[in-house]
């Protein structure tokens, strides 16, 4: 079993890691506009405009006082989760945005008698943006824009325990499943007629197929809504500083195994939390997020979710357009 300081300095090494590479994404050079990537959802960049990025997301469970978390079981959640997402963007045309996300999930079971997981590459996004709507008035934008791409098979399934027991699918960095993503997101500045208030909401969905071991993640269904004030903001808008409360609903239906569901999965989340961005140059966008569940229905399993925090970076730079 490994011990409790063996368990911080790896969970220490994976936040080292990924700070290293914010900082390192932070001096990557680039022409950057004076206009950098917006922390809202809806909008798209500017033509010809993209940027790469870095989220670093950590998210603890909690083992239920009375339960048994078997790592065998088909449907055994993680205690530990960490995911850093690469992303890059590139606006080809007006309104239109493309997008590759890369992740690399760590995924660790901590029981009172074993640790199982490890950390390999997640399953690759391809996705499409489009911003149907844009419309500009005195009070601010109201603007819409629809996401869709599939989700590719890329992430390691073959991670096994001490004894060589290949573990099951939710304790994998991947699934083994091509799926299919789709978000709709809406953006609204001058809330109240307060031109630095933004509403800002984005709903998604992810439909699942059968992936490795003939099992089949629940289709998840996530909202969330961000109340964003710019209390800070020079006059060419080249510094900014976003931050707000934000309200999360993450639903997920039922896990199946060979088409059969499975007890002890499926439920809701519904958590509060806030969201800060903060913009120190030109292009350059820095964010943490945190969230904390106030109700949950767990349906049965041994793990409930406890915390979830973020840390991202963003820069943008000019790509060039397609004519």
């Amino acid at each position: 079993m490994i011990s409790k300081s063996a368990d911080l300095l790896r969970r220490a090494v994976h936040f080292s890691a990924g700070l290293a590479l914010v900082l390192g994404i932070a001096f990557f050079p680039s022409p950057a506009l004076a206009q950098g990537s917006s922390p809202e959802s809806a909008p798209t960049q500017f033509p010809g405009g993209a940027f790469v990025s870095y989220n670093s997301i950590f998210e603890s469970r909690d083992l239920v006082p009375g339960t048994f978390a078997d790592p065998a079981s088909p449907t055994a959640r993680p205690t530990f989760t960490h995911t850093g997402i690469f992303r890059l963007a590139w606006s080809m045309w007006t309104n239109w945005e493309v997008m590759a996300e890369i992740p690399i999930v760590t995924r660790h079971l901590d029981t009172a008698a074993t640790t199982v997981g490890g950390t390999g590459l997640g399953d690759a996004a391809l996705l499409v943006k489009y911003r149907f709507l844009r419309r500009d008035s005195k009070r601010g934008t109201t603007q819409l824009s629809f996401t869709a791409g599939p989700k590719l098979p890329t992430g390691r399934t073959n991670l096994r325990d001490s004894s060589g027991a290949l573990l099951p699918v939710p304790l994998q960095p991947g699934t083994g499943s091509t799926d299919v993503f789709f978000e709709l997101d809406g953006t609204y500045t001058g809330l109240f007629n307060l031109k630095r208030l933004v509403a800002d909401e984005s709903v998604s969905y992810s439909l699942r197929t059968q992936g490795s071991q003939d099992f089949r993640l629940g289709p998840e269904f996530d909202s969330r809504f961000w109340l964003s004030y710019r209390p800070y903001q020079t006059k060419f808008l080249n510094k900014e500083w976003f931050i707000g409360p934000t309200l999360s609903l993450h639903r997920y239906a039922r896990d199946q195994v060979s088409g059969v569901k499975q007890p002890g999965s499926g439920g809701y989340v519904l958590a509060p939390g806030v969201t800060t961005y903060f913009s120190p140059t030109p292009g350059l966008h820095l964010w943490f997020a945190m969230q904390i569940p106030a109700v949950q229905d767990r349906a049965g399993a041994a793990t409930r979710f406890a915390r979830q925090f973020s840390i991202g970076i963003t820069r943008q730079f000019f790509l060039g357009k397609l004519k």
